[in-house]
This record gives structure tokens, sequence and C-alpha cells, in this order.
């Protein structure tokens, strides 16, 4: 069964999209469209900008959104995914491309949600931190240990996880993780504690908008984020995407999920080509493709 993957916020690179924007009239259409409903140009930041402009949270989420989406749609007819699943941000496109949501509503609650989280990361000055090296149960046992709010965010492949929390807190088990053996502990270069209690706010404010968006039965599963399972019922697609924000991003548990259930390829559609690699480390032997372009 052939799989799709939807990168998240990270991948983000300047230049990314330009080829299709350049070679494909319906990827320009969907740009200038993206254009105008964002209320400035976009492209200009993800072809020419500088770096430190597209790592803005509220600039990053969308970039990456059409990127993945745009590249999805271009692919016409040979998009045929038999399940897919994003990470993080990467949902969000994993839904559109799949049908779930129109190319237009999905933009519109990218952009949102961009925007909640980065008030979000004004309101609670935080962090978040890679740990390489330990066992799940172990970055658990230290977060709980630790004082303040950090909990494990990201299960990305088996022996990496990441943290997300209140600076202090993140500092202290980052500590911590050292002192267990962790080989690296390093802090991420991200605005603030993404899927921790801390975007609590931010998820509030999406829910509203999540809620009365119109979503519609997807063409294939979607593994989500919150608990690693396919759906297609579009109520249960709605409740999960609301609770995505402040809990744990399940990608390695996703993956084993997908290989369970039949897939024997992965493609990885958008910037970056993070996901393969995570997928390599969770199975080294299924077969998997990173596509940025036609």
């Amino acid at each position: 069964m052939k799989a799709y993957v939807f990168p998240g916020q990270g991948a983000q690179f300047v230049g990314m999209g330009k080829d299709l924007y350049d070679n494909v009239p319906e990827a320009k259409e969907l740009f200038e469209q993206a254009n105008n409903i964002l209320g400035f140009r976009i492209t200009g930041i993800m072809f020419s900008g500088t770096d430190e402009e597209l790592k803005q949270t509220q600039v990053t989420q969308p970039a990456i959104f059409l990127h993945s989406v745009i590249l999805a749609k271009s692919l016409g007819n040979d998009f045929k995914p038999e399940m897919t699943a994003g990470h993080s941000l990467g949902e969000f496109s994993a839904l559109v491309a799949a049908g779930a949501l129109s190319f237009e509503d999905g933009l519109i609650l990218v952009s949102k949600r961009a925007q909640a989280m980065q008030k979000a990361c004004e309101m609670n000055p935080s962090s978040m931190a890679a740990i390489i090296g330990l066992d799940d149960k172990v970055v658990e046992d230290i977060c709980n240990d630790t004082n303040g709010i950090v909990i494990a965010a990201n299960y990305n492949c088996p022996g990496q996880l990441v943290i997300s929390g209140t600076n202090d807190a993140v500092e202290e088990a980052c500590r911590k993780a050292t002192e267990a053996g962790a080989k690296r502990a390093m802090k991420l270069n991200v605005g603030g504690a993404f899927h921790s209690p801390l975007m609590k706010p931010a998820r509030v404010e999406l829910e509203e908008a999540i809620n009365s968006a119109p979503f519609m039965e997807p063409i294939c599963p979607i593994y989500q984020n919150v608990d690693a399972k396919p759906y297609t019922d579009p109520a249960k697609i709605k409740e999960n995407l609301i609770a995505q924000l402040t809990a744990p991003v399940r990608w390695t548990q996703i993956v084993q999920n997908m290989l369970a259930d039949g897939a024997d390829s992965f493609t990885e559609l958008g910037p970056g080509s993070m996901l393969t690699g995570l997928i390599k480390k969770v199975d080294r032997k299924t077969e998997t493709e990173s596509k940025q372009s036609l």
C-alpha cells in the first residue's frame, strides 16, 4: 500500500516551491490564490526572502502547507494515496491532499493556527529540545520529575524524542537527560513550546475555526497525531485536530501503525526529507522517497 506523508515546521527553505510556480500553470494559480487569501505575497518570501523572514511561525506554517499541498495537486492522477499522515502542521496538508478539506479552508485554518501559536508563544516564553539516545520511558520520567511545565512532545523515532515546556523546565530536563546518558540534549530553534499545555490559548482560539470549517470524508484514511490511529470520519478528524495543539505528536507510532496496516512505500511531499529519515529509523527496509518538485 502506498502512503504519503507531509512535513511540519522546520523543513522550510528559501526557494521552496518556485519550480512548481514557474513550470506548472495550475500551481501558479494556487500560489496566487494563496497570496490573495493571506493578504500578502507569501510567494515573495518563499522564493526569494531571507531565512529570518521565512522562519516566522505565521509565514513558515502556510509556506510549508502550500509547498506540500500544491505539489500533491500538481501530481494529478499520479497522486493516489491509500493512506496519509502529516507531522504536526503536516496533518493539515495531509487532510487537504486527501480531500477532507478544501485548499482555501485548509490554508485559512493553517494561517489562523500559525497566528494563534505565535500569540501563545509571546504570552509564555518557552522552548523545545531534542533528546537523542534515550528510551522514551526514561525521557517521560525525567519530564515528570522536573519542576515546572515540560512534556514529551514529539515521538519522532526510536531514540529521538522532543520535549516542550517553559524555558527553565526544558533546561533542567536537558541537564537530567545528559546525566542519564543521552547522546545529545539540544535546544531547538523554534518560537515556543509547541504540543504542550502552554499552547492552550491557541487551541481555544483555533477550536471555533475548526468546528465551523466544512470537513468532508477523505479519499483514504488519515493517521492522526494525537493517537496515531487512522480516521475517515469528519467529526472525529475535527476533534483530533483540535486536541493536536496541546497533545504530543506520535510520529513513531503512526509509522509503526501504517506499516502494520500494510504500507510498503512512503512518499514525502514538500520541503526537506526529515520524515523519510525518521521512517527509515523505524524500519530500515521500508521503501521511501522524498519529493520536493515534479
